[in-house]
């Protein structure tokens, strides 16, 4: 396994996770809810900011590895899919949202690693409306964290809630996009096997 700095901002951002969601767990005699909502905020700005670094450096530096490849997009799903279910526990996202997300994450991961085991990566490389659905869950998940008036004008509970109903349609629609793109690869591939 590598160990370089850009693999260390990864694993900081795996570390981050169970802070996001452990905050919400600590007695409110320790943090009020505001203070909850703040500091899990905080923290996952933190770790959304080493997703972007980490990748920065190590294409920089010349540190890509095949590891680094496989851990930080595990990473990401992990930060998002333990802040969509404290959000769902918390009942600031609706479960059958938060199951769209995930589910689409797990269903792109699988084509992925599919895709990668015939040879055929490139037909499911990240994708223009992958990053805008992205961007906008990126942007909706600290929002509903936060979950309160920012600079008492912007009401992050509407507009979290507004960006991340928008990141789902995306979600569903880039999935089914991935999925027309890798469809022939996979009907030939599975006409040979069998």
């Amino acid at each position: 396994m590598p160990f370089n700095f850009p693999i260390l901002l990864t694993w900081l951002r795996v570390a981050l996770i169970p802070l996001v969601v452990g905050v919400f767990y600590l007695p409110d005699l320790w943090l009020s809810p505001f203070e909850k909502g703040l500091a899990s905020t905080t923290i996952f700005i933190v770790a959304a900011v080493t997703d972007w670094f980490d990748g920065f450096l190590a294409r920089r530096w010349n540190q890509t590895s095949s590891f680094g490849a496989f851990l930080d997009p595990v990473a990401d799903k992990l930060m998002v899919a333990g802040a969509l279910l404290v959000l769902v526990q918390l009942d600031r996202v609706n479960a059958v949202i938060a199951f769209v997300i995930i589910g689409r994450e797990i269903t792109i991961s699988a084509l992925r690693e599919w895709m990668a085991l015939i040879g055929a990566s490139k037909s499911v490389a990240v994708s223009s409306l992958g990053k805008i659905k992205t961007a906008a869950q990126m942007i909706a998940i600290p929002m509903l964290l936060y979950y309160d008036m920012l600079f008492g004008m912007i009401d992050t509970k509407l507009l979290g809630s507004w960006l991340l109903l928008i990141a789902a349609i995306l979600t569903v629609w880039s999935m089914f996009y991935y999925l027309r793109k890798a469809w022939p690869l996979i009907k030939e591939t599975t006409d040979k096997m069998g």
